[in-house]
Protein backbone atom coordinates (compact mmCIF):
# COMPACT_ATOMS: atom_id res chain seq x y z
CA UNK A 1 0.00 0.00 0.00
CA UNK A 2 3.23 2.20 0.24
CA UNK A 3 3.56 2.47 -2.93
CA UNK A 4 0.10 3.25 -4.06
CA UNK A 5 0.58 6.65 -1.50
CA UNK A 6 3.75 7.33 -2.52
CA UNK A 7 2.80 7.46 -6.31
CA UNK A 8 -0.43 9.29 -5.30
CA UNK A 9 1.43 11.84 -4.04
CA UNK A 10 4.19 12.12 -6.08
CA UNK A 11 1.83 12.36 -9.14
CA UNK A 12 -0.32 14.74 -7.68
CA UNK A 13 2.73 16.92 -6.65
CA UNK A 14 4.25 16.33 -10.79
CA UNK A 15 0.68 17.09 -11.72
CA UNK A 16 0.52 20.38 -10.05
CA UNK A 17 4.00 21.53 -10.84
CA UNK A 18 3.45 20.80 -15.01
CA UNK A 19 0.22 22.70 -14.55
CA UNK A 20 2.40 25.72 -12.80
CA UNK A 21 4.93 25.52 -15.43
CA UNK A 22 3.20 24.95 -18.50
CA UNK A 23 -0.24 25.71 -17.63
CA UNK A 24 -0.71 27.72 -20.31
CA UNK A 25 -0.23 25.25 -22.94
CA UNK A 26 -1.94 22.68 -21.89
CA UNK A 27 -4.97 24.70 -20.91
CA UNK A 28 -6.91 23.61 -24.32
CA UNK A 29 -6.06 19.85 -23.04
CA UNK A 30 -7.47 20.43 -19.94
CA UNK A 31 -10.62 22.45 -21.60
CA UNK A 32 -11.00 19.01 -24.13
CA UNK A 33 -11.13 16.87 -20.43
CA UNK A 34 -13.48 19.21 -18.73
CA UNK A 35 -15.95 19.18 -22.05
CA UNK A 36 -15.56 15.57 -21.72
CA UNK A 37 -16.55 15.59 -18.27
CA UNK A 38 -19.69 17.91 -19.27
CA UNK A 39 -20.88 15.04 -21.68
CA UNK A 40 -20.70 12.73 -18.63
CA UNK A 41 -22.92 15.43 -17.20
CA UNK A 42 -21.43 14.78 -13.77
CA UNK A 43 -22.30 18.76 -13.36
CA UNK A 44 -20.60 20.52 -11.34
CA UNK A 45 -19.84 18.43 -8.96
CA UNK A 46 -16.73 17.11 -10.07
CA UNK A 47 -13.25 19.07 -11.60
CA UNK A 48 -10.05 18.17 -12.49
CA UNK A 49 -8.14 20.80 -10.02
CA UNK A 50 -10.25 19.30 -6.67
CA UNK A 51 -9.39 15.80 -7.91
CA UNK A 52 -5.61 16.36 -8.31
CA UNK A 53 -6.35 17.94 -5.29
CA UNK A 54 -8.32 14.90 -2.73
CA UNK A 55 -5.60 12.53 -5.31
CA UNK A 56 -2.32 14.32 -3.83
CA UNK A 57 -3.93 14.35 -0.14
CA UNK A 58 -4.72 10.93 -0.39
CA UNK A 59 -1.38 10.18 -1.10
CA UNK A 60 0.05 12.11 1.53
CA UNK A 61 -2.65 11.11 4.34
CA UNK A 62 -1.63 7.18 3.39
CA UNK A 63 1.97 7.95 3.42
CA UNK A 64 1.69 9.51 6.93
CA UNK A 65 -0.66 6.67 8.63
CA UNK A 66 1.49 4.07 7.02
CA UNK A 67 4.94 5.72 8.69
CA UNK A 68 3.74 6.92 12.54
CA UNK A 69 -0.09 5.41 12.94
CA UNK A 70 0.44 1.63 12.89
CA UNK A 71 -2.94 1.35 11.51
CA UNK A 72 -3.87 -2.39 9.60
CA UNK A 73 -4.15 -1.79 5.68
CA UNK A 74 -8.05 -1.25 5.61
CA UNK A 75 -8.59 1.26 8.20
CA UNK A 76 -5.43 3.10 6.84
CA UNK A 77 -6.82 3.64 3.08
CA UNK A 78 -10.31 4.75 4.47
CA UNK A 79 -8.89 7.47 6.58
CA UNK A 80 -6.78 8.24 3.79
CA UNK A 81 -9.74 8.17 1.36
CA UNK A 82 -11.96 10.27 3.50
CA UNK A 83 -8.80 13.02 3.74
CA UNK A 84 -8.55 13.10 0.14
CA UNK A 85 -12.07 13.45 -0.08
CA UNK A 86 -12.56 15.98 2.09
CA UNK A 87 -9.63 18.32 0.72
CA UNK A 88 -10.55 17.60 -2.86
CA UNK A 89 -14.56 18.84 -1.62
CA UNK A 90 -13.25 21.66 0.57
CA UNK A 91 -10.97 22.52 -2.28
CA UNK A 92 -14.00 22.67 -4.93
CA UNK A 93 -16.33 24.06 -2.37
CA UNK A 94 -14.29 27.43 -0.78
CA UNK A 95 -12.15 27.80 -4.09
CA UNK A 96 -13.39 26.19 -7.56
CA UNK A 97 -16.93 27.20 -7.06
CA UNK A 98 -16.63 30.81 -5.97
CA UNK A 99 -14.21 31.32 -8.87
CA UNK A 100 -16.87 29.82 -11.25
CA UNK A 101 -19.40 32.25 -10.16
CA UNK A 102 -17.52 35.27 -10.23
CA UNK A 103 -16.68 34.10 -13.94
CA UNK A 104 -20.43 34.70 -14.75
CA UNK A 105 -21.29 37.31 -12.06
CA UNK A 106 -20.94 40.04 -15.04
CA UNK A 107 -23.22 38.88 -16.99
CA UNK A 108 -27.46 40.77 -17.47
CA UNK A 109 -29.98 40.54 -19.38
CA UNK A 110 -31.12 43.18 -21.74
CA UNK A 111 -34.33 43.24 -20.13
CA UNK A 112 -32.64 44.35 -17.36
CA UNK A 113 -31.90 48.29 -19.34
CA UNK A 114 -35.46 48.88 -18.51
CA UNK A 115 -35.83 51.80 -15.55
CA UNK A 116 -31.61 52.99 -16.57
CA UNK A 117 -30.71 56.24 -17.23
CA UNK A 118 -28.15 56.59 -19.81
CA UNK A 119 -27.29 59.23 -22.87
CA UNK A 120 -27.95 59.51 -26.45
CA UNK A 121 -24.65 59.63 -28.08
CA UNK A 122 -26.57 59.27 -31.46
CA UNK A 123 -30.00 61.26 -31.95
CA UNK A 124 -33.20 59.49 -32.27
CA UNK A 125 -35.14 61.05 -35.54
CA UNK A 126 -38.72 60.76 -35.50
CA UNK A 127 -39.74 57.39 -36.07
CA UNK A 128 -35.91 55.81 -36.74
CA UNK A 129 -33.24 54.58 -34.28
CA UNK A 130 -30.09 56.32 -32.33
CA UNK A 131 -27.89 55.07 -30.38
CA UNK A 132 -27.64 55.49 -26.56
CA UNK A 133 -25.13 54.78 -23.85
CA UNK A 134 -26.11 53.09 -20.60
CA UNK A 135 -23.59 52.05 -17.38
CA UNK A 136 -24.95 48.37 -16.26
CA UNK A 137 -22.74 47.73 -13.04
CA UNK A 138 -18.74 47.88 -14.10
CA UNK A 139 -19.79 47.99 -18.05
CA UNK A 140 -20.74 50.75 -20.10
CA UNK A 141 -22.72 49.72 -23.50
CA UNK A 142 -24.03 50.86 -26.20
CA UNK A 143 -27.21 50.14 -27.54
CA UNK A 144 -29.78 50.86 -29.95
CA UNK A 145 -32.57 53.26 -28.98
CA UNK A 146 -35.58 54.42 -30.19
CA UNK A 147 -38.10 57.11 -29.18
CA UNK A 148 -40.97 55.72 -26.44
CA UNK A 149 -43.05 58.55 -28.14
CA UNK A 150 -42.15 58.39 -31.85
CA UNK A 151 -40.52 61.87 -31.61
CA UNK A 152 -36.81 62.97 -32.08
CA UNK A 153 -34.85 63.35 -29.75
CA UNK A 154 -31.58 65.02 -29.98
CA UNK A 155 -27.68 64.05 -28.98
CA UNK A 156 -26.72 64.55 -26.29
CA UNK A 157 -30.20 64.55 -24.19
CA UNK A 158 -30.69 62.22 -20.90
CA UNK A 159 -32.85 59.59 -21.16
CA UNK A 160 -34.80 56.58 -19.10
CA UNK A 161 -35.38 53.46 -21.20
CA UNK A 162 -38.85 52.79 -20.83
CA UNK A 163 -38.71 49.48 -22.09
CA UNK A 164 -37.16 46.88 -23.79
CA UNK A 165 -38.60 46.24 -27.48
CA UNK A 166 -38.28 43.62 -30.57
CA UNK A 167 -34.91 43.05 -31.25
CA UNK A 168 -33.34 44.27 -27.70
CA UNK A 169 -34.08 47.98 -28.89
CA UNK A 170 -34.32 50.01 -26.13
CA UNK A 171 -37.37 52.53 -26.01
CA UNK A 172 -36.12 55.92 -24.33
CA UNK A 173 -37.88 59.13 -23.17
CA UNK A 174 -36.03 62.33 -22.35
CA UNK A 175 -35.07 62.17 -19.08
CA UNK A 176 -34.88 66.29 -18.56
CA UNK A 177 -36.76 67.94 -19.95
CA UNK A 178 -35.16 71.33 -20.26
CA UNK A 179 -33.17 69.06 -22.58
CA UNK A 180 -36.11 69.86 -25.14
CA UNK A 181 -37.61 72.94 -23.89
CA UNK A 182 -39.52 74.72 -26.30
CA UNK A 183 -39.64 71.75 -29.28
CA UNK A 184 -42.75 69.79 -29.87
CA UNK A 185 -41.59 66.51 -28.18
CA UNK A 186 -41.76 68.26 -24.89
CA UNK A 187 -45.71 67.91 -24.69
CA UNK A 188 -45.43 64.21 -26.21
CA UNK A 189 -43.20 63.19 -22.80
CA UNK A 190 -45.14 61.40 -19.79
CA UNK A 191 -45.16 63.36 -16.56
CA UNK A 192 -43.92 60.85 -14.82
CA UNK A 193 -40.72 60.70 -16.93
CA UNK A 194 -39.73 64.81 -16.92
CA UNK A 195 -37.40 64.55 -13.46
CA UNK A 196 -34.28 65.78 -12.84
CA UNK A 197 -31.44 63.04 -12.52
Amino acid sequence: MSTLYWSCLVGGFAVTLILLVVGEVLEAALDALDGALEALDLGDAFDPLSAVAGVTLFGGAGVLLDTYAGLDTAPEAVIAGLVGLVGAVALHVVYVKPMRQSENSTGFSVREYAGKTGELTTGVPEGGFGEVVVRMGASTTFQTAASFSGHAIPTGTRVVVVEVGPQGVLRVAPLDTDDLAGSPEQAAVPPRLQTRA
